[in-house]
């Protein structure tokens, strides 16, 4: 057998040197030459081997083409190691791609035909023309072998094409066998290479992410679930809910059951949360869940199976009750010393304002006394004492009723009910403070106790169920005002709770033939309230025969609005399975029937982020009307619903609500704001908030109004001093105008809402989970909001209570093993977006360090600063369990 030439040798390389004459330097291949000149020796000796081994393997010699292939991979495989630009031998041979194409194609089948199909892959790489595939195709005819020996980025590019290719067989149904093969290679190497994102992207586009269970393991497991769950919010249903469902699974897999927990509570899975529970074996950290399961707002029964002792699930059924709720938050507002109870007084600070402002008691009194009241009651909410109502009656001032009576007929229903405010979460002392007026001749003071029982008991559940026991009777009393209390009162009380019991007492007043409107609409909210996102369908036909039944006359009230919103909220983020209620909104009578298929559409698709939705709602607000139809103004709050859930589709929001503000009608004009509120709750932008400054001074007064309210909800409870101060100046502003000055009064209740330790945002654990009952009582406030001289500023004030649905302390406190108090050092600082970033980047930026319970504000993320505790839950926020670190040493 003659001896295998060396194609490294030389010699060889010199003599062909020899053959080739001298190109004349007239010659047009001048240039070539003087490129050549460019390259440094190394560079041209690659040059040269490369094209003596395409020559090589050409020959008929098989020995001869063997180890010419063999040493051209070697060359590519040394060069593709680093990619940051095209390798060199990929440059100098993209000239001979054509020729070895031909070559492969005339070549018989044999191991030969194989290597120079996986060199052709790698080649393909820069050289093959848009869309062809050819990199792919060459592979998978090609030898196999190790796909990361030829580089990320041929790894990267083969995944991009294997997409493509999957969508084009998925057509033609032909077979994916081969491209599977070829996924799982990919997928590990990526798996194993900190690529974790680039793995999930190629198994989301072939569909198969089952895949990553098997490849997932401690190192990266955190990654890629980060990478799911923020890319979730982008996906189409029922994709996203998959991605979810694969989350939900690698962290069973690795026992990290809190971000477990959070994912089945964003699914809304009970029997993900079940699980969640039976797997976990320790105490301690089922408290956690108890804690995280209390905050999301939903009802949870736990069962001898999620916890097998009874002593243990009485303790912790009562934190899911969210019993510590109260005492935690007082422990909170201690530390920070705001004790100290406000007067409304305190808060318009009117001694700041010139002296226009001084003439101001002589308009409207009972007005303004019952803004005083609101003002009073938000900004002492929870905190069992403040000036007004819980005075002691033996006091020089005379007795405690004196407030309540200065406020008129109806506006003593709000005086009463914000007794139930200030005592918030405080069951006990606030069942002992109503008691008094339940006793009451006057029935709208009744009706407020019956309504501040409920705002009392929002939030938190008994077993004995105090607020079902007092209102239940009250329902079918004869006077109209009482009733609405008591309905009120147990929607806001039992929001979530899906009782079936309230359902048989409400059911039939929504069908009753006798029962006022006012009754009628405010018993289909609650029901609403207590049934939200739950698609009960038997509430659903009660709603849809109480809406059939409304009289032309009925249906142009104002009052009327809240039966589709009832509706609504029974499918709040349920997406799909509004559509077969929204066929049969479209039988109703046409003064409405637009109105409810707007916020039918809304609420389903509320906090999923769905583009399209929110494209067929900015359609609907594009169209100009004549001036009857009010189905617009809940389509502008549905594209601020919708898009709310992530900053990006936020922000988008915002600049097309701007265009909407320019182009829209007037009564596109005056749900603008409300919308714009609702996207930057107790978050105030600043270009928001001056977008809000400039309408608050519109020449419509509605559209003012709005504003007004809105520039109070973006700062709710962040004592923001610029949005404090905008207030201010417009009560100086407008304090000829009652009705204006009224909504400026509840606009700077809110900023200063709990004294500045309180939120209304609906989201919480990092913006991840939206609560239902919180957006429930936010949106209900909005839709009143679209008519206020008929709802807020008529006799429908108390309407305003229902924001107490979203009112949460943001907080985070720390507590030991035993449930008491502990004060750490903890960093609060910006949160930053760490998703599919590479090693291990800082989470927040720009942290102050402070001791335990500390405030977070909008955006904002804790991290402990200390090794000698371990907290039980991966989020810090609301109350955190600590366990203490057996591996800490003091220094």
């Amino acid at each position: 057998m003659a001896p295998v030439p060396d194609p490294n040798n030389v010699g060889g390389g010199a003599k062909r040197d020899e053959a080739t004459p001298k190109v004349p330097s007239k010659d047009p291949k001048k240039k070539d030459d003087k490129k050549e000149d460019d390259l440094s020796e190394e560079d041209l000796e690659l040059k040269q081997n490369l094209e003596l081994y395409v020559e090589r393997v050409q020959d008929p010699n098989p020995e001869l083409q063997k180890a010419a292939l063999e040493s051209m991979r070697q060359e590519i495989r040394a060069s593709t190691s680093s990619m940051t630009s095209v390798p060199k031998p990929l440059k100098f041979l993209r000239p001979h791609y054509g020729t070895l194409k031909e070559l492969h194609k005339n070549m018989a089948d044999s191991d030969l035909k194989k290597l120079l199909a996986d060199i052709l892959s790698v080649l393909a790489l820069t050289m093959s023309a848009e869309g062809e595939r050819e990199s792919l195709g060459y592979r998978l005819t090609g030898s196999g072998g190790d796909i990361g020996s030829w580089g990320h980025e041929y790894v990267r590019n083969l995944a991009g094409e294997i997409a493509e290719e999957y969508t084009m067989r998925q057509s033609e149904e032909a077979s994916i066998e081969d491209l599977m093969d070829l996924v799982k290679q990919i997928v590990a190497f990526h798996m194993k290479h900190n690529a974790e994102t680039e793995a999930v992207d190629l198994l989301m586009d072939v569909e198969e992410l089952d895949l990553l269970l098997a490849h997932v393991d401690r190192t990266n497991f955190r990654r890629t679930c980060n990478y799911l769950t923020s890319s979730a919010k982008f996906l189409p249903g029922p994709d996203d809910m998959l991605v979810l469902d694969i989350a939900y699974m690698i962290y069973m897999k690795f026992e990290e059951y809190p971000n477990a927990l959070q994912v089945a509570l964003f699914l809304d899975n009970m029997q993900y949360v079940k699980q969640v529970f039976t797997s976990c074996t320790d105490l301690l950290r089922k408290k956690q869940f108890c804690y995280m399961i209390s905050r999301h707002g939903i009802t949870v029964e736990l069962d001898s199976e999620m916890v097998a002792d009874k002593d243990d699930r009485d303790m912790l059924q009562d934190i899911v009750n969210n019993t510590k709720l109260s005492e935690g938050y007082l422990t909170l507002a201690r530390d920070i010393e705001v004790m100290e109870a406000k007067t409304p007084e305190d808060i318009y600070k009117a001694h700041l304002l010139d002296g226009r402002a001084s003439s101001g008691p002589s308009v409207d009194s009972a007005r303004q006394n019952l803004a005083a009241t609101f003002v009073n009651a938000f900004v002492n909410a929870g905190f069992g004492q403040d000036k007004l109502m819980t005075v002691p009656s033996d006091a020089a001032s005379g007795t405690a009723g004196n407030w309540l009576f200065k406020n008129k007929e109806h506006g003593k229903t709000s005086a009463a009910a914000s007794l139930g405010m200030i005592l918030l979460w405080d069951v006990d002392a606030g069942l002992t403070q109503l008691d008094k007026y339940f006793h009451s001749t006057d029935n709208p003071v009744l009706a407020g106790a019956l309504l501040g029982v409920g705002i009392n008991n929002c939030g938190i559940k008994s077993d004995c169920d105090p607020a079902l026991a007092l209102l239940g009777e009250y329902v079918d009393n004869e006077d109209s005002s009482v009733r609405i209390g008591a309905i009120m009162g147990l929607g806001i009380a039992y929001a979530g709770s899906q009782n079936d019991q309230l359902r048989s007492s409400l059911s039939p007043i929504l069908n009753d033939a006798k029962a006022p409107l006012d009754v009628i609409a405010f018993a289909a909210l609650s029901l609403g309230m207590i049934y939200v996102g739950s698609c009960n369908e038997e509430v659903a036909q009660s709603i849809i025969f109480a809406l059939m039944d409304r009289s032309e006359a009925q249906l142009g009230d104002a009052l009327t609005r809240f039966l589709p919103l009832g509706l609504g909220l029974l499918y709040l983020g349920k997406q799909e399975s509004v559509e077969a209620t929204a066929e049969v909104s479209k039988t109703f009578n046409e003064k409405i029937r637009k109105y409810c298929d707007m916020t039918l559409l809304s609420c389903a698709y509320a906090g999923t982020g769905n583009v399209l939705k929110v494209q067929d709602l900015l359609a609907q607000c594009g169209e100009h009307l004549e001036k009857g139809d009010i189905h617009q103004g809940p389509a502008v709050l549905g594209i601020a619903m919708v898009a709310m859930s992530e900053e990006l589709g936020l922000d988008m929001a915002i600049r097309s609500l701007e265009r909407v503000l320019q182009y829209g009608e007037q009564n596109i004009r005056r749900a603008v704001p409300l919308a714009l509120g609702l996207l930057c709750i107790s978050n105030p932008k600043v270009n928001v908030m001056d977008t809000l400054s400039r309408l608050s001074h519109d020449t419509d007064s509605e559209v003012a109004m709005a504003a007004i309210i809105s520039l109070g909800l973006i700062g709710a409870g962040t004592n923001n001093a610029r949005i404090a101060g905008m207030l201010r100046n417009l009560s100086s502003y407008y304090y000829k105008d009652a009705s204006l000055l009224f909504c400026v009064r509840i606009a700077q209740g809110f900023v200063h809402m709990g004294k500045g330790l309180l939120t209304l945002s609906p989201f919480h654990s990092e913006r991840l989970l939206l609560s239902p009952t919180a957006l429930a009582g936010i949106v209900t406030l909005l839709h009143a909001c679209l008519d206020m001289k008929s709802i807020i500023l008529g006799k429908y004030h108390y309407v305003l209570y229902f924001i107490v649905l979203a009112m949460q302390p943001r907080m985070m406190l720390t507590v030991d093993e035993n449930l008491k108090t502990i004060s750490v050092p903890v960093r609060v600082g910006q949160a930053v977006d760490v998703v599919g970033q590479a090693g291990r980047p800082k989470t927040i930026t720009g942290f102050q360090t402070h001791s335990t319970p500390v405030l977070l504000a909008a955006g904002e993320r804790a991290e402990l600063a200390t090794d000698k505790y371990i907290p039980l839950s991966p989020i810090l926020e609301g109350f955190i369990i600590l366990k203490e670190n057996p591996d800490y040493r003091e220094e």
